[in-house]
């Protein structure tokens, strides 16, 4: 089934108030959940909404927090963000960042005490409102084996960097660091389908196509999949994410990050003060003036999308274009929502005493 925008924000508004948040903070955390399922990104979208409210009833959600900087300098802080979803702190620090950008030329905020904060792109995006380019990265649930281990120790820990232009779309990468994101296998358990070859591995090591394989005890891979195809690569990317997020801010990291997953509980014995995030955005006139760095991104988009294409495909992508072409459908046609999510928002609605209609 569709829903619209409009239909679901409302909705996913007032889940996170009756939980306690306030108007505004709901309404930040809303958007950020809805920018996922306009873009496409399911996974991290409102088939989340009942993860969070899983974590609120555990206690590890604050949702009044009073969140602080720490340890600031002109271009640099640690947002502690008490708590908070990560919806909440990772907007509020991203903005943060682009005000210390827009008074010394760059901005550095790490987060600690924080959350799932969703789809890095969405606080990337935020830095292209004021000429700015803005980078995002977090740390993650442990479900993820370094090259040649059996072990757990990183998140699909995310990378976003965002690139404004002037007439073109602007650049936005978004990223998980290991072949696919956990919310993508979450998808492939809801449609009862193999995941490809190259995502998990079982409890010994050896590649499986059992979408709950990481369940099972298994782990899912870094990018690249193996060694072979540059597995150390996506593991050295998922290791900066977790560095800059956990290690840096005073957060968890490694194997301590408290997961988002069910069936995982946090370790009892924590190195931080929850998930990590990072946020950095550049002022381009800091190098050159704004205005020639668009046109030079727009004329480097275009050289790109000019390519010279293989057989069967018939363009080059830029890093964002999916994302907003599927933008523009669904804010048209609405967005679809497999079955299981909608039965999670209905449950919702009826522990809520909210109207959800299908």
């Amino acid at each position: 089934m569709k829903y619209s925008y409009d239909q679901l924000h409302k909705f996913t508004q007032s889940v996170l108030q009756a939980i306690g948040c306030s108007i505004q903070d709901a309404k930040q955390a809303a958007d950020v959940l809805l920018s996922a399922d306009l873009r496409g990104v399911d996974s991290h979208g409102v088939a989340r909404l009942a993860g969070y409210i899983r974590l609120f009833e555990k206690g590890r959600i604050n949702p009044t927090p009073e969140m602080k900087i720490d340890h600031r300098t002109r271009s640099t802080g640690v947002l502690d963000g008490d708590g908070a979803l990560g919806l909440v702190a990772g907007p509020a620090a991203m903005k943060i960042a682009i005000e210390k950008a827009k008074d010394v030329g760059s901005g550095w905020v790490s987060v600690r005490n924080s959350n799932h904060y969703g789809i890095a792109g969405y606080h990337t995006m935020l830095a292209l409102e004021e000429d700015c380019i803005g980078i995002s990265m977090t740390n993650a649930s442990p479900l993820v084996a370094p090259t040649f281990s059996r072990e757990r120790l990183l998140g699909t820990n995310p990378i976003s960097v965002a690139i404004p232009t002037n007439e073109e779309p602007p650049y936005v990468a978004d990223m998980a660091t290991t072949t696919a994101a956990n919310g993508k296998l979450e998808i492939l358990q809801r449609k009862k389908q193999q995941a490809p070859e190259g995502w998990i591995q079982d409890k010994n090591g050896v590649v499986t196509t059992d979408p709950d394989g990481v369940k099972s005890g298994g782990a899912l891979l870094p990018l690249g999949g193996d060694r072979e195809h540059g597995s150390h690569k996506g593991y050295i990317l998922g290791s900066i994410a977790d560095i800059f997020s956990g290690v840096l801010s005073g957060a968890n990291y490694g194997p301590w990050v408290p997961p988002f997953v069910a069936f995982l509980e946090p370790d009892p014995n924590p190195v931080g003060e929850g998930i990590g995030h990072f946020f950095g955005a550049l002022r381009v006139d800091g190098f050159r003036p704004a205005d020639d760095f668009k046109n030079h991104m727009d004329n480097w988009i275009k050289r790109f999308r000019a390519s010279k294409t293989i057989k069967g495909h018939d363009k080059v992508l830029i890093p964002g274009d999916p994302e907003r072409e599927m933008e523009e459908i669904r804010k048209k046609d609405g967005i679809p929502l497999l079955a299981p999510v909608v039965n999670d928002l209905k449950g919702l609605a009826k522990k809520f005493k909210l109207d959800f209609k299908a």
